[in-house]
Protein backbone atom coordinates (compact mmCIF):
# COMPACT_ATOMS: atom_id res chain seq x y z
CA UNK A 1 0.00 0.00 0.00
CA UNK A 2 1.06 3.49 -0.74
CA UNK A 3 2.30 5.71 1.89
CA UNK A 4 2.04 9.13 0.18
CA UNK A 5 -0.17 11.84 0.91
CA UNK A 6 -2.44 12.26 -2.70
CA UNK A 7 -5.58 14.02 -3.09
CA UNK A 8 -8.91 12.74 -4.35
CA UNK A 9 -12.08 14.61 -6.03
CA UNK A 10 -15.50 13.31 -5.75
CA UNK A 11 -18.42 15.03 -8.88
CA UNK A 12 -22.33 15.69 -7.40
CA UNK A 13 -23.54 16.04 -10.70
CA UNK A 14 -25.92 15.04 -13.39
CA UNK A 15 -26.24 14.59 -17.01
CA UNK A 16 -29.13 15.67 -19.27
CA UNK A 17 -31.58 12.12 -19.03
CA UNK A 18 -30.57 9.51 -21.86
CA UNK A 19 -27.94 12.29 -23.21
CA UNK A 20 -24.41 10.74 -23.62
CA UNK A 21 -22.63 14.09 -25.08
CA UNK A 22 -23.77 16.06 -21.70
CA UNK A 23 -22.64 13.62 -19.87
CA UNK A 24 -19.23 13.66 -21.80
CA UNK A 25 -19.25 16.88 -20.89
CA UNK A 26 -19.70 17.22 -17.52
CA UNK A 27 -17.18 14.37 -17.36
CA UNK A 28 -14.88 16.71 -19.43
CA UNK A 29 -14.98 19.52 -17.20
CA UNK A 30 -14.79 18.13 -13.61
CA UNK A 31 -11.48 15.90 -15.33
CA UNK A 32 -9.83 19.35 -16.23
CA UNK A 33 -10.86 20.85 -12.52
CA UNK A 34 -9.61 17.97 -10.60
CA UNK A 35 -6.17 18.04 -12.38
CA UNK A 36 -5.47 21.43 -11.90
CA UNK A 37 -6.70 21.25 -7.98
CA UNK A 38 -3.85 18.30 -7.56
CA UNK A 39 -6.49 15.01 -7.63
CA UNK A 40 -5.05 11.80 -8.81
CA UNK A 41 -8.46 10.15 -8.21
CA UNK A 42 -11.98 11.13 -9.91
CA UNK A 43 -15.15 10.06 -8.50
CA UNK A 44 -18.67 9.83 -10.78
CA UNK A 45 -21.72 8.99 -9.51
CA UNK A 46 -24.22 5.68 -10.18
CA UNK A 47 -24.74 5.77 -13.63
CA UNK A 48 -23.84 8.59 -14.48
CA UNK A 49 -23.37 7.93 -18.50
CA UNK A 50 -25.85 8.58 -19.05
CA UNK A 51 -28.22 9.38 -15.94
CA UNK A 52 -30.50 7.85 -13.13
CA UNK A 53 -34.36 8.01 -14.34
CA UNK A 54 -35.50 8.82 -11.05
CA UNK A 55 -39.32 9.02 -10.63
CA UNK A 56 -39.72 7.24 -14.20
CA UNK A 57 -42.41 4.08 -14.50
CA UNK A 58 -40.95 3.83 -17.94
CA UNK A 59 -45.05 2.93 -18.23
CA UNK A 60 -45.13 0.06 -16.42
CA UNK A 61 -47.82 -1.56 -14.48
CA UNK A 62 -48.14 -4.70 -13.26
CA UNK A 63 -48.72 -7.25 -16.18
CA UNK A 64 -48.60 -4.70 -18.69
CA UNK A 65 -46.01 -2.15 -20.40
CA UNK A 66 -46.80 1.23 -22.60
CA UNK A 67 -45.33 1.88 -25.86
CA UNK A 68 -44.24 5.13 -24.67
CA UNK A 69 -42.97 3.67 -22.22
CA UNK A 70 -41.13 1.01 -24.66
CA UNK A 71 -39.92 4.15 -26.48
CA UNK A 72 -38.34 5.63 -23.09
CA UNK A 73 -36.39 2.89 -22.74
CA UNK A 74 -34.93 2.67 -25.94
CA UNK A 75 -33.55 6.07 -25.73
CA UNK A 76 -31.75 4.75 -22.24
CA UNK A 77 -29.94 1.54 -24.22
CA UNK A 78 -29.15 4.37 -26.65
CA UNK A 79 -26.71 6.41 -24.41
CA UNK A 80 -25.82 3.11 -22.52
CA UNK A 81 -21.90 2.15 -23.34
CA UNK A 82 -19.52 -1.20 -24.18
CA UNK A 83 -17.01 -1.73 -21.80
CA UNK A 84 -14.63 -1.84 -23.86
CA UNK A 85 -15.59 0.32 -27.00
CA UNK A 86 -15.71 3.68 -28.57
CA UNK A 87 -16.92 5.43 -25.44
CA UNK A 88 -14.18 4.10 -22.73
CA UNK A 89 -11.82 5.13 -25.93
CA UNK A 90 -12.95 8.59 -25.06
CA UNK A 91 -12.63 8.12 -21.29
CA UNK A 92 -9.24 6.54 -21.55
CA UNK A 93 -8.14 10.12 -23.44
CA UNK A 94 -9.65 12.60 -20.81
CA UNK A 95 -8.04 10.13 -17.97
CA UNK A 96 -4.46 10.15 -19.65
CA UNK A 97 -5.01 14.53 -20.78
CA UNK A 98 -5.41 14.97 -17.19
CA UNK A 99 -3.25 12.16 -15.51
CA UNK A 100 -6.11 10.93 -13.33
CA UNK A 101 -7.57 7.62 -12.31
CA UNK A 102 -11.45 8.07 -13.09
CA UNK A 103 -14.18 6.05 -11.77
CA UNK A 104 -17.39 6.10 -13.80
CA UNK A 105 -20.32 4.97 -12.95
CA UNK A 106 -22.43 3.94 -16.06
CA UNK A 107 -25.21 2.14 -18.27
CA UNK A 108 -23.40 -1.06 -19.70
CA UNK A 109 -24.78 -2.80 -22.83
CA UNK A 110 -24.50 -6.69 -22.40
CA UNK A 111 -21.82 -7.17 -25.41
CA UNK A 112 -22.16 -11.38 -25.27
CA UNK A 113 -25.66 -12.25 -25.84
CA UNK A 114 -28.42 -10.33 -26.99
CA UNK A 115 -27.12 -7.02 -26.55
CA UNK A 116 -30.08 -5.73 -25.36
CA UNK A 117 -29.45 -6.24 -21.35
CA UNK A 118 -28.01 -3.22 -19.22
CA UNK A 119 -26.25 -3.45 -16.03
CA UNK A 120 -25.60 -0.62 -13.78
CA UNK A 121 -21.94 -0.34 -13.87
CA UNK A 122 -18.19 0.89 -12.53
CA UNK A 123 -15.59 1.35 -15.03
CA UNK A 124 -11.93 2.37 -13.69
CA UNK A 125 -9.57 3.69 -16.16
CA UNK A 126 -5.95 4.34 -15.59
CA UNK A 127 -3.86 7.50 -16.09
CA UNK A 128 -2.74 5.92 -19.01
CA UNK A 129 -6.39 5.63 -20.60
CA UNK A 130 -6.55 2.16 -20.04
CA UNK A 131 -9.79 0.20 -18.87
CA UNK A 132 -8.41 -1.23 -15.68
CA UNK A 133 -11.63 -3.69 -14.76
CA UNK A 134 -15.60 -2.83 -14.29
CA UNK A 135 -18.18 -3.60 -11.88
CA UNK A 136 -21.55 -4.84 -12.14
CA UNK A 137 -24.38 -3.93 -9.48
CA UNK A 138 -24.77 -7.21 -8.07
CA UNK A 139 -28.56 -6.35 -6.95
CA UNK A 140 -30.58 -3.68 -8.62
CA UNK A 141 -32.93 -1.84 -5.66
CA UNK A 142 -36.65 -2.78 -6.31
CA UNK A 143 -37.96 -0.92 -9.24
CA UNK A 144 -34.07 -1.07 -10.67
CA UNK A 145 -35.07 -4.90 -11.70
CA UNK A 146 -36.66 -3.68 -14.21
CA UNK A 147 -33.95 -1.22 -15.89
CA UNK A 148 -30.65 -3.53 -14.84
CA UNK A 149 -29.85 -7.02 -15.06
CA UNK A 150 -27.96 -8.95 -12.33
CA UNK A 151 -23.68 -9.14 -11.65
CA UNK A 152 -22.02 -11.77 -11.00
CA UNK A 153 -18.90 -12.62 -8.88
CA UNK A 154 -16.49 -11.62 -11.33
CA UNK A 155 -16.77 -8.29 -11.36
CA UNK A 156 -16.10 -7.93 -7.78
CA UNK A 157 -12.82 -5.54 -8.77
CA UNK A 158 -9.96 -3.90 -6.86
CA UNK A 159 -7.45 -2.29 -8.71
CA UNK A 160 -4.27 -1.94 -7.48
CA UNK A 161 -2.58 1.92 -7.68
CA UNK A 162 0.37 3.42 -6.39
CA UNK A 163 -1.48 5.28 -3.71
CA UNK A 164 -3.63 1.68 -2.44
CA UNK A 165 -5.94 -0.60 -3.62
CA UNK A 166 -9.43 0.94 -4.96
CA UNK A 167 -12.39 -0.83 -5.51
CA UNK A 168 -16.55 -0.13 -5.50
CA UNK A 169 -19.88 -1.14 -5.07
CA UNK A 170 -22.98 0.75 -5.68
CA UNK A 171 -25.14 2.28 -4.05
CA UNK A 172 -27.33 -0.37 -1.76
CA UNK A 173 -25.00 -2.94 -2.68
CA UNK A 174 -23.10 -1.70 0.29
CA UNK A 175 -25.86 -2.72 2.56
CA UNK A 176 -24.93 -6.63 1.99
CA UNK A 177 -22.60 -7.34 4.58
CA UNK A 178 -21.18 -10.32 2.56
CA UNK A 179 -20.14 -8.29 -0.04
CA UNK A 180 -18.64 -5.94 2.01
CA UNK A 181 -16.74 -8.44 3.58
CA UNK A 182 -15.76 -9.85 -0.04
CA UNK A 183 -14.15 -6.41 -0.27
CA UNK A 184 -12.43 -6.30 2.55
CA UNK A 185 -11.10 -9.29 1.82
CA UNK A 186 -9.26 -8.13 -1.03
CA UNK A 187 -7.40 -5.96 0.82
CA UNK A 188 -9.65 -2.53 -0.40
CA UNK A 189 -8.18 0.85 1.29
CA UNK A 190 -10.21 3.28 -1.08
CA UNK A 191 -13.89 1.91 -1.39
CA UNK A 192 -16.34 3.82 -3.84
CA UNK A 193 -19.71 3.88 -3.22
CA UNK A 194 -21.64 5.91 -6.54
CA UNK A 195 -25.47 6.51 -5.13
CA UNK A 196 -28.54 7.70 -5.72
CA UNK A 197 -29.60 7.55 -1.86
CA UNK A 198 -29.86 11.43 -0.64
CA UNK A 199 -31.00 10.35 2.95
CA UNK A 200 -29.53 10.87 6.57
CA UNK A 201 -29.42 7.27 6.57
CA UNK A 202 -27.32 6.67 3.53
CA UNK A 203 -24.76 9.12 5.65
CA UNK A 204 -24.89 6.79 8.26
CA UNK A 205 -24.30 3.96 6.42
CA UNK A 206 -20.57 5.86 5.25
CA UNK A 207 -19.17 6.43 8.31
CA UNK A 208 -20.19 2.44 9.33
CA UNK A 209 -18.51 1.27 6.59
CA UNK A 210 -15.66 3.39 7.19
CA UNK A 211 -15.39 2.73 10.64
CA UNK A 212 -16.25 -1.57 10.09
CA UNK A 213 -13.38 -1.71 6.63
CA UNK A 214 -11.05 0.72 8.44
CA UNK A 215 -10.95 2.22 4.75
CA UNK A 216 -11.36 5.55 3.06
CA UNK A 217 -14.97 5.67 1.53
CA UNK A 218 -15.29 8.18 -1.31
CA UNK A 219 -19.20 8.65 -1.90
CA UNK A 220 -20.45 10.11 -4.92
CA UNK A 221 -24.41 10.96 -5.21
CA UNK A 222 -26.37 12.74 -8.01
CA UNK A 223 -27.42 16.60 -7.50
CA UNK A 224 -30.93 16.44 -9.67
CA UNK A 225 -33.71 18.65 -11.30
CA UNK A 226 -36.40 18.04 -13.14
CA UNK A 227 -34.42 21.01 -15.63
CA UNK A 228 -32.25 17.85 -16.39
CA UNK A 229 -34.97 15.65 -17.74
CA UNK A 230 -36.07 16.19 -21.68
CA UNK A 231 -39.30 17.31 -21.72
CA UNK A 232 -39.98 14.77 -25.03
CA UNK A 233 -40.32 11.82 -22.70
CA UNK A 234 -43.48 9.77 -22.70
CA UNK A 235 -42.35 9.44 -19.16
CA UNK A 236 -42.10 13.61 -18.43
CA UNK A 237 -45.43 13.35 -17.36
CA UNK A 238 -44.26 10.71 -14.18
CA UNK A 239 -42.32 13.75 -12.81
CA UNK A 240 -44.17 16.95 -13.48
CA UNK A 241 -45.66 17.10 -10.06
CA UNK A 242 -42.36 16.33 -8.16
CA UNK A 243 -40.21 19.17 -6.47
CA UNK A 244 -37.39 20.85 -8.51
CA UNK A 245 -35.23 19.10 -6.75
CA UNK A 246 -35.10 15.63 -7.67
CA UNK A 247 -32.14 14.20 -5.70
CA UNK A 248 -30.55 16.80 -3.15
CA UNK A 249 -26.83 14.89 -2.87
CA UNK A 250 -25.08 14.09 -0.05
CA UNK A 251 -21.48 13.41 -2.02
CA UNK A 252 -18.90 12.97 0.73
CA UNK A 253 -15.30 11.88 1.70
CA UNK A 254 -14.91 9.54 4.85
CA UNK A 255 -11.50 8.46 6.44
CA UNK A 256 -10.65 5.33 7.91
CA UNK A 257 -12.16 5.93 11.52
CA UNK A 258 -15.14 7.25 10.43
CA UNK A 259 -15.06 10.29 10.46
CA UNK A 260 -15.79 12.92 7.65
CA UNK A 261 -12.77 14.27 5.69
CA UNK A 262 -14.94 16.18 3.44
CA UNK A 263 -18.90 16.86 4.88
CA UNK A 264 -21.91 15.85 2.60
CA UNK A 265 -22.48 18.47 -0.05
CA UNK A 266 -26.00 18.91 -0.42
CA UNK A 267 -28.28 20.99 -2.86
CA UNK A 268 -26.16 21.81 -5.00
CA UNK A 269 -23.72 20.43 -8.33
CA UNK A 270 -19.64 20.69 -6.83
CA UNK A 271 -17.18 18.68 -6.56
CA UNK A 272 -15.70 17.99 -3.87
CA UNK A 273 -11.95 17.14 -2.53
CA UNK A 274 -9.59 15.66 0.19
CA UNK A 275 -6.07 14.84 1.11
CA UNK A 276 -6.11 11.04 2.16
CA UNK A 277 -3.27 9.97 4.06
CA UNK A 278 -2.55 6.33 3.14
CA UNK A 279 -0.29 5.45 6.32
CA UNK A 280 -3.35 6.06 8.13
CA UNK A 281 -5.17 3.10 7.19
CA UNK A 282 -2.59 0.72 8.81
CA UNK A 283 -3.11 2.77 11.98
CA UNK A 284 -6.47 2.48 12.22
CA UNK A 285 -6.39 -1.49 11.73
CA UNK A 286 -3.99 -1.46 14.90
CA UNK A 287 -7.16 -2.58 17.32
CA UNK A 288 -9.37 -3.75 14.35
CA UNK A 289 -9.15 -5.46 11.30
CA UNK A 290 -12.23 -7.19 9.89
CA UNK A 291 -10.53 -9.83 7.90
CA UNK A 292 -7.86 -10.08 9.94
CA UNK A 293 -6.89 -10.44 14.02
CA UNK A 294 -10.88 -9.51 14.48
CA UNK A 295 -11.85 -12.14 12.62
CA UNK A 296 -12.83 -15.78 13.60
CA UNK A 297 -12.48 -17.87 10.65
CA UNK A 298 -12.90 -21.01 13.11
CA UNK A 299 -16.36 -20.11 13.44
CA UNK A 300 -17.34 -17.80 10.51
CA UNK A 301 -16.26 -18.23 6.78
CA UNK A 302 -17.31 -16.39 3.57
CA UNK A 303 -17.79 -18.53 0.69
CA UNK A 304 -17.33 -16.08 -2.37
CA UNK A 305 -18.34 -17.50 -6.36
CA UNK A 306 -15.51 -15.05 -8.78
CA UNK A 307 -16.69 -17.40 -11.40
CA UNK A 308 -18.45 -15.40 -14.37
CA UNK A 309 -22.07 -16.57 -15.07
CA UNK A 310 -22.31 -18.16 -18.36
CA UNK A 311 -26.02 -17.64 -19.28
CA UNK A 312 -25.67 -20.30 -22.41
CA UNK A 313 -22.95 -22.56 -22.65
CA UNK A 314 -22.31 -24.44 -26.46
CA UNK A 315 -20.90 -27.63 -26.56
CA UNK A 316 -19.88 -29.68 -29.66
Amino acid sequence: MGKEKFRVAVVQAAPILFDKESAFQKIEKYSLEARQQGAKLLVFPEVFLSGYPRGLTLGTRVGSRTSGGREDWSRYWESSIDIPGEDTDRLGEIANENDLYLVVGVVERDQEFSGSTLYNSIVYIGPDGEVLGKHRKLMPTGAERLLWGQGDGSSLTVIDTPFGRIGGLICWENYMPLARTAMYAKGIDILITPTADARATWQATLQHIACEGRCFVLSSNQFVTKSTYPTDLAGYLDIEQDPDVLCRGGSAIVGPLGEYLEQPLYDQEGIIYADLDMSLVAQSRFDFDVVGHYNRPDIFQLVVNETKKDIVVFKN
